[in-house]
C-alpha cells in the first residue's frame, strides 16, 4: 500500500487534472479509473442485501445534499469551528443515515481499484444511490459525473430549505421550483417513498387528525404509533417498502399516504392525474423518475476549479 505522501500527491495531481473538466459526463471516470464504478455498484449491492432500508437512506442523503447549497457533498461534512454542519438541521438530525457506507466506498474505490483518490464523494453518493435504487428493481438512469466537494456546509439554509411532512401542495410546488425543477419532478421524486420507513414522530398528527385519511389505515397506524410516546416506532411507506415499484400512488389514491405532505400530492388538485398514471404505469413512473434524478442531480454542481476533492468524506481538505 503507498504511503501516506504518495497518497496525497496522488490526490493533488487529480486536483490538477479535474480541473481541465467543466462538465458532467457519465464517462468522467472512464479514464482515471474505469472500475469505479462497477466497484461502487458492487459494494452497494451488498450493503443493499445486509440492510435494504440503505436504499431509502442514500435516496433521503442525496435529495437532501442537492437541496441545500447544491449536489456538492455538504451534507457529508462532520464538525467544524468554522459552520454549523447539515447533518443537524430538522430536517436531517436523526434522520439521515448511510454515511458509514459512503466512507466505506470512498476508501475502497480510491485505495482498492483506483490506487488514489480519483472518485469524489459527492458523485459516489450519486452512484450508490442510482445502484441502490437498482437493487431494490427500480429503474437505472445515466448518472453524470465530475463534482467536486463543497468546502462549507449551512445547517441555517438547511432547515430553511429542506421540505417538510406537514406541507401542503402550493408549498411543495414552491419548494421544489426553488431548486429549478418542477411539478412532474415533484411527484416523481415523491414516488422514492416507494422504499423505505417513517417514524411515528413525523406522521402522528396526520394518523390522530388528518380528514383526507381512510379510517381503517389510520387504526393501523395507530396501533403502533400512540398519542404520545413511541416517538421512534416505524411504519412503512406502503406495503412492499423494500421494493421500488408504485405502490406508493395506490396508497396514496386509497387516501393512505402516511404523511401530510404525502397525501398533499393526491387531494382533489392538479397532480392528481399524474399520480394515476403513475400508479396504473410502472414504466411512465420509472421513467420520470430516472429524468428527475437527473435533473435533481445538476442543481449548482460544483466543476473545474470550484471546490475541491476530499480524501475523506467526513472532512474538509
Amino acid at each position: 500500500m503507498a504511503s501516506r505522501s504518495n497518497f496525497l500527491l496522488h490526490a493533488f495531481l487529480w486536483l490538477a487534472l479535474a480541473t481541465t473538466a467543466f462538465s458532467l459526463s457519465p464517462k468522467f471516470y472512464n479514464r482515471v479509473c474505469p472500475q469505479a464504478l462497477p466497484a461502487i455498484k458492487r459494494i452497494m449491492q451488498a450493503a443493499v442485501h445486509r440492510e435494504p432500508r440503505m436504499g431509502a437512506y442514500f435516496l433521503r442523503l442525496h435529495f437532501h445534499d442537492c437541496f441545500v447549497i447544491g449536489c456538492d457533498g455538504s451534507l457529508l461534512l462532520d464538525s467544524t469551528p468554522a459552520f454549523e454542519i447539515e447533518k443537524n438541521a430538522r430536517g436531517n438530525l436523526n434522520s439521515v443515515r448511510g454515511f458509514e457506507v459512503v466512507d466505506e466506498i470512498k476508501a475502497e474505490v480510491d485505495r482498492v481499484f483506483c490506487g488514489r483518490p480519483v472518485v469524489s464523494c459527492v458523485d459516489i453518493l450519486a452512484v450508490a444511490t442510482r445502484d441502490s435504487v437498482i437493487a431494490l428493481g427500480g429503474p437505472e438512469w445515466k448518472v453524470r459525473l465530475g463534482r467536486r466537494y463543497s468546502t462549507t456546509a449551512s445547517r441555517a439554509l438547511a432547515e430553511s430549505v429542506l421540505p417538510s411532512a406537514s406541507m401542503d401542495l402550493p408549498t411543495l410546488v414552491n419548494n421544489i421550483k426553488n431548486q429549478g425543477l418542477n411539478q412532474i419532478d415533484l411527484v416523481a421524486l415523491s414516488g422514492g417513498h416507494t422504499i423505505g420507513l417513517s417514524r411515528c414522530l413525523i406522521f402522528r398528527n396526520r394518523i390522530y387528525n388528518a380528514s383526507n385519511i381512510d379510517p381503517s389505515f389510520a387504526k393501523q397506524r395507530r396501533a403502533t404509533c400512540p398519542r404520545t410516546g413511541g416517538n421512534t416506532n416505524l411504519a412503512p411507506f406502503d406495503p412492499t417498502a423494500a421494493k421500488f415499484d408504485t405502490a406508493y400512488f395506490s396508497n396514496l389514491v386509497k387516501e393512505r399516504g402516511l404523511l401530510t405532505s404525502d397525501q398533499a400530492l393526491f387531494n382533489g388538485s392538479s397532480t392528481d392525474k399524474l399520480i394515476k398514471t403513475y400508479r396504473l404505469n410502472l414504466d411512465v413512473f420509472w421513467n420520470d423518475f430516472a429524468k428527475s434524478m437527473i435533473r435533481m442531480e445538476n442543481i449548482k454542481p460544483l466543476t473545474g476549479k470550484q471546490g475541491h476533492i476530499r480524501i475523506n468524506c467526513r472532512m474538509a481538505n
